[in-house]
């Protein structure tokens, strides 16, 4: 919907209700002060229009975006404002109805029976502070009703929510938010991309100022601690002090900031968030200096709090660049497709062309690609190209050649001639977008040892506070000068955050990395399951294989010619995407036929068998032997059974077999290597395959396999995955056909390959998006060297505490070691983490 711009100004003073100059525009109320340096504006009517805060600004700009920019001109009052900032104002609305809901929400592909009822959105948050963040998110939405899922990825700060729409709205789910201090939009990912810079720019601001004032502070905290005792005079103390009280006060009013709001939001809603410990311990120890300055006796710790808050703020700037590494690639794949395309209007009679949306392109639209641009939508090459670069889709850093009448994928990088193209697909259907989608599904849940560190770490900050509470009576009564600081050191010692990080850091850089290899992970558990597989099982056709087989030979056995049992093998397999159904196909394209072209008057497939038709009124079966045995219904003939080296592919009728067609398909070059590694990490491989028994066989023999079941139909597949799980077997599954979706979907973990049915790759947990099988042993390398580093990180943030709180306790740390402890456990375990993007 376009929007609609009209100037307030150009109205009457009664038509519309106007802010005064230091108001906001949208709700009226006073904008935050200049020194705070926090500015808001959104476009309306040609003339930016300031904003209070971002949540204003977000709605602003929706309303402007959704075509209601005359609100404005319209309201005769700004909206009725109500106790507590956070409440999202009746605006907002506009999402709930179904026009302005259609925008942005979608029918969940599986819900269960439920799809009149249940809606699914990807929405961006603003505010992402750290970890604990998308504990206390969760948490809070968790209590909305009608809301069934909602889930929070840290590393792209997108929630994934799903609802009941007759029992909740969307405004529900934005206004529970802004009530805990979040703002939250449909997802944009250019709106994303400049609230990210501007979020990680007021991060760095309050770092900036942190450090310089801890500097400043340290140079009056030096000499107390070095000079000898009664060396400085008590009013030179007192005015270092008071020097150093009122550089404490930007630290603590301005960069201090993201913690005590977190700390104030937590507490409203009677949850232990993470920022609680960090801010009471900032707190009391500023409250603890400042009476001592007053009173002119005492300790004071203002070079700790400037210290804990300069280390604190680091720590999340390395995790918040951390984040936005594991996410890069998911962002570079979103800005992939270009906003616009050439359209050629008279080709090919002319070249001429007009400059239209990518998003306006309709199936059949003829675009043009000049060299070095990005394919706009999936489309059929007509003239021009050469190669292409899909490293961005496949991993694959060399460029793919391309001719005539093959099928290019949008996101693709035009490298040769100027190219045109037919589109065959819109771009919300295109490679990429489903791609896309795909990737966002990771978002949807988490791994178990995710969930048991958000569990941990939320139990952790209670007995923390707990723990200080105690410490505090015992050092009270043992030695009331000690209990304060050692209070405060047990307060900021602590690293619940590390124990959050573990887990999610680690994952989003490792599946950052198989991203940029041509890995796609679609469920959150694949690294985690893969890891602990015994079986690893294989389909045959297009995934140990090529998938690309060949005809070569054809035997006759009934009264007519080869070519026209040809010709009718191809009439029954037109339409089929199995690969030796194409081979076929292709076979009979590349031959003149001796014969008319014949077409099938009924065509009837079944999955893992074969395909039926009629012609003339006669049924033939064209598939594997015991599928047209059944309709032979005489014996094979001896020939046909004999010197069978390759695929066969037989075509009979009632009472008659009349040819076999035997294709070949090349091993893949990495299948050797793949199967060698898996057996060597003690994992048992075998081939489940749907082609004849020996030729399963003589592919399990050529690979060194651990067994081989061919002739194997889509439930057959199902039964024997299902009885090992039975076993108490963890199965990982690799196919690409139509009949392994089922397999796939049942599979503790599965893979598709990305040239395969797309019906296999919704049911898969990963799809290798390249052709290169050694893609899933690069995969399951890396798995097992991220659950190495999660447990790494674990381990490490469990000692960490385990020792560094009791010797808080025990007053063997100080406040300042306390708060340097902390923040340099959490930012080992990012930077820990962030090795799995290297190359493995």
């Amino acid at each position: 919907m376009s929007a609609v711009l009209i100037d307030p100004a150009a109205l009457s003073p009664d038509a519309a209700a106007e802010p005064a100059s230091g108001d906001c525009f949208h709700c009226g109320l006073p904008l935050p002060p200049a020194a705070t340096g926090q500015r808001w504006s959104v476009r309306i009517g040609q003339v930016p229009r300031a904003m209070c805060c971002p949540g204003c600004a977000a709605v602003a700009q929706t309303i402007v975006d959704s075509g209601y920019a005359d609100y404005y001109t319209a309201r005769t009052a700004f909206s009725n404002h109500v106790d507590g900032d956070g409440l999202v104002p009746p605006e907002l609305q506009l999402y709930d109805d179904e026009e302005g809901c259609s925008q942005f929400a979608t029918v969940p592909d599986n819900p269960a029976g439920q799809a009149a009822c249940l809606l699914e959105a990807t929405l961006a948050l603003e505010g992402i502070r750290c970890a604990a963040c998308v504990w206390l998110i969760e948490q809070r939405l968790a209590r909305l009703p009608g809301l069934q899922l909602a889930n929070l990825n840290v590393a792209s700060e997108r929630l994934y929510v799903r609802w009941d729409k007759t029992r909740c709205k969307p405004s529900d789910i934005l206004q529970a938010l802004r009530e805990i201090g979040y703002s939250a939009y449909p997802f944009d990912a250019v709106r994303q991309g400049e609230q990210l810079r501007k979020s990680g720019k007021r991060l760095f601001r309050q770092t900036f100022i942190a450090g310089l004032c801890m500097m400043q502070v340290m140079m009056y905290a030096a000499p107390a601690y070095f000079a000898a005792a009664g060396s400085i005079d008590h009013e030179q103390l007192q005015l270092m002090r008071w020097a150093s009280l009122l550089l404490t006060l930007p630290v603590l009013c301005y960069s201090a900031l993201p913690f005590l709001h977190g700390a104030w939001i937590g507490m409203k809603l009677r949850r232990f968030g993470m920022d609680l410990p960090v801010a009471i311990g900032v707190v009391a120890a500023f409250a603890g200096s400042a009476v001592a300055t007053v009173r002119g006796s005492g300790e004071v710790y203002f070079d700790t709090v400037t210290m804990f808050v300069f280390l604190l703020l680091c720590s999340r700037y390395l995790e918040l660049t951390a984040r936005r590494k594991a996410a890069s690639t998911l962002e570079r794949l979103q800005h992939a497709l270009p906003d616009a395309a050439t359209r050629l209007l008279a080709y090919p009679q002319a070249m001429d062309g007009e400059l239209v949306a990518a998003a306006r392109l309709v199936k059949g639209d003829l675009i043009l690609v000049k060299p070095g641009e990005v394919i706009a939508a999936d489309g059929v090459l007509l003239s021009g190209g050469g190669s292409i670069d899909v490293s961005l889709l496949s991993g694959e850093s060399k460029a793919v050649s391309c001719a005539t009448g093959d099928a290019l994928p949008g996101g693709a990088v035009n490298c040769g001639q100027a190219m045109v193209l037919r589109v065959s697909r819109v771009v919300r259907d295109s490679t990429l977008s489903a791609l896309l989608k795909l990737a966002q599904q990771a978002t949807q849940n988490k791994p178990r040892m995710a969930q048991w560190a958000d569990r941990v770490a939320g139990w952790f900050v209670a007995a923390l506070l707990l723990c200080a509470l105690l410490a505090f009576c015992a050092w009270q009564w043992l030695d009331p000068s000690r209990a304060w600081p050692i209070a405060i050191a047990v307060l900021v010692v602590s690293c619940p955050c590390a124990l959050s990080l573990a887990t999610p850091s680690a994952l989003a850089a490792a599946t950052d990395r198989l991203l940029r290899s041509g890995v796609l992970i679609v469920q959150p558990h694949v690294l985690e399951t893969l890891h602990r597989a015994t079986y690893v099982i294989f389909d045959k056709t297009g995934t140990l294989t090529q998938g690309k087989p060949v005809l070569q030979q054809i035997t006759a056995y009934g009264a007519g010619t080869s070519e026209r049992y040809l010709q009718m093998a191809a009439a029954m397999e037109i339409s089929s995407a199995h690969p030796l159904g194409r081979a076929i196909a292709d076979a009979a394209c590349g031959r003149p036929p001796q014969t008319p072209a014949l077409q099938a008057e009924t065509i009837s497939q079944v999955a893992g068998k074969g395909v039926e038709a009629e012609f003339d009124g006669i049924l033939y079966r064209l598939g594997s032997a015991s599928y047209v045995a059944e309709l032979a219904e005489v014996l094979m003939p001896a020939a046909a059974q004999d010197g069978i080296t390759m695929t066969p592919v037989y075509l009979g009728k009632a009472g008659n077999w009349l040819a076999r067609f035997d294709l070949a398909d090349a091993v893949r070059e990495d299948a050797r290597q793949t199967v060698a590694y898996f057996q060597s990490r003690g994992k048992k491989v075998i081939l489940l395959s749907g082609d004849e028994r020996h030729v399963a066989q003589q592919v399990a023999r050529e690979l060194h396999m651990d067994g081989a079941y061919g002739e194997q139909l889509p439930a057959q597949k199902l039964a024997l995955v299902q009885a090992l799980q039975r076993r108490g077997e963890t199965v990982a599954m690799v196919g690409d056909g139509l009949n392994d979706a089922a397999v796939l979907g049942v599979a503790d973990v599965s893979f598709a390959m990305g040239t395969g049915a797309a019906l296999a790759q919704v049911h898969a947990d990963t799809v290798l998006m390249s052709d290169r099988l050694s893609a899933l042993a690069d995969t399951a390398r890396l798995g097992n060297k991220t659950m190495h580093v999660i447990r790494q990180n674990l381990a490490w943030a469990s000692i960490y505490n385990v020792l560094a709180i009791p010797a808080a306790a025990l007053g063997l740390l100080n406040p300042w070691l306390s708060a340097a402890g902390m923040s340099f456990s959490s930012a080992l375990v990012v930077i820990n983490a962030l090795r799995l993007r290297n190359k493995l």
